[in-house]
């Protein structure tokens, strides 16, 4: 009775874990066929931009303003911009959202609160960017009379990114160890300079990589922008950052108008002629081999990372 009873688990396991070989193998060729769409996708969209635009990308398109014409149209004041508004927003979200991440990880107490906090910054991270553009019009444009400008753009796509940089600063320090931490109060350090000296070296890869990435999404969004009254055809740039006079710096280009290659390809897009449409062809190709570029330095900067923490 004893062996049946034997034989019959026995049976059960090895049916089991056929079971689950199965559902891993199946699930391995649905990644792989994503993975594989996704490449398809990204490359049929390489080439066909690259069928269309190639032949615009010399370097008077790059230092040329639109123009009417579409053989004199460059893009010198959208790259111009978006490196500005990019730098604004870098500014706003990253201390700021790195800070907070800390906070929430290493110092806030456990409680309601702090899960409310947590529960919309989350929800946050997955709101329609429109609606950040709407909140920016109301409270940036109209109430705090920041006008279309430069930092409005940078104030907005901080607050689009911020959610991100908050939880993949949190997503780094878990990596850490807890034995890192108590190690360090072991030996007297307060906790400050454990956050400072061990825990942040340690998970500098992570929240680097985090940060790279949310750029890479601000720089290719359309829609706070356009809201917030971004200029679809600018012919001039924003005021120079160093003077030759004291003090040096100028904040006047925060205040100044702008556009930034998204915008620029959408009016591209909007004209009638075809030669407009490959500038803005032209215009994707860049904006994507950006981003390219800006997640690949990503990979590279967690890989070098975790490459130094393996010695």
């Amino acid at each position: 009775m004893s062996r049946e009873i034997f034989s019959s688990e026995e049976f059960d396991f090895a049916a089991d874990l056929r079971r689950r070989k199965l559902i891993d193998f199946l699930f391995s060729v649905a990644g792989m066929l994503s993975l594989m769409l996704a490449l398809i996708t990204l490359i049929a969209l390489l080439v066909d931009l690259s069928s269309t635009g190639l032949m615009r990308l010399n370097a008077d398109f790059f230092t040329n303003f639109p123009s009417r014409f579409p053989w004199r149209a460059g893009i010198l004041s959208a790259w111009v911009g978006s490196l500005a508004v990019m730098f604004t927003t870098a500014l706003c979200a990253i201390p700021l959202g790195v800070a907070a991440g800390i906070y929430l990880e290493e110092y806030a107490r456990k409680s309601w609160f702090t899960l409310l906090i947590e529960l919309n910054i989350i929800n946050l991270a997955g709101i329609p960017s429109i609606t950040f553009g709407l909140m920016a019009l109301g409270l940036f444009v109209y109430r705090l009379n920041l006008g279309q400008s430069i930092l409005t753009a940078g104030l907005t796509l901080g607050l689009l990114v911020l959610p991100i940089v908050i939880v993949t600063t949190r997503e780094a320090l878990r990596t850490v160890p807890r034995s890192v931490r108590e190690a360090a109060y072991a030996l007297g350090s307060t906790r400050w300079q454990t956050i400072w000296h061990h825990v942040l070296p340690y998970s500098s890869g992570g929240i680097m990589t985090g940060v790279i990435i949310s750029l890479s999404r601000a720089i290719g969004e359309t829609a706070p922008i356009i809201t917030i009254g971004a200029l679809t055809f600018i012919a001039f740039l924003p005021h120079a950052p160093l003077t030759g006079e004291p003090p040096f710096v100028s904040f006047q280009w925060l205040s100044d108008p702008f556009t930034v290659l998204p915008i620029q390809m959408f009016n591209w897009l909007s004209r009638p002629q075809p030669e407009f449409h490959v500038n803005a062809a032209a215009t994707g190709l860049i904006l994507l081999l950006l981003t390219l570029v800006m997640n690949a330095g990503a990979i590279w900067i967690r890989y070098r990372f975790r490459k130094k923490l393996k010695w």
